[in-house]
């Protein structure tokens, strides 16, 4: 161990959590890889073996604490994409045949759907728009 300076263990100690940080995609495992590169810049400045430790552990502990807490709430604020079916509901459609509470058609999102009133009294004529509520199967719900 005397045959290598420290600050290149600090190296070797920071690949060796920056790996892992690539295949499990675990944030803290980089911030204590930078923690590690700081105790190497203070083993490269000359700084002992408890300075090196304590550097170490101030960085780390203070990227944990500081933009853990930025990064998960920037996950959460993602917008949801929606695909499928669900893209669908709350879209506007034109009716291509009378529609009401057992039949019709509708062109929804540049294609012709089936389509029923929800509810089954009300009736929807040619050319009227109208919005998808649900989708059952290949039948589009409008109101």
């Amino acid at each position: 161990m005397d045959d290598i300076d420290a600050w290149v263990w600090w190296l070797i100690g920071a690949a060796a959590l920056g790996i892992p940080l690539v295949v499990t995609a675990m944030p803290e495992l980089g911030m204590l890889a930078v923690g590690a590169l700081a105790g190497a810049g203070t083993a490269g400045l000359g700084g002992g073996l408890v300075v090196q430790v304590l550097v170490f552990a101030a960085v780390s502990t203070a990227l944990i604490a500081v933009v853990r807490p930025i990064a998960t709430r920037h996950r959460g604020d993602r917008p949801q994409l929606l695909s499928g079916i669900d893209a669908l509901k709350g879209k506007r459609a034109v009716v291509l045949e009378r529609v009401d509470g057992s039949d019709g058609r509708i062109k929804l999102a540049g294609e012709i759907w089936s389509a029923r009133s929800l509810d089954a009294q009300v009736a929807y004529e040619v050319g009227q728009e109208v919005d998808v509520v649900e989708i059952e199967g290949a039948t589009a719900i409008v109101m």
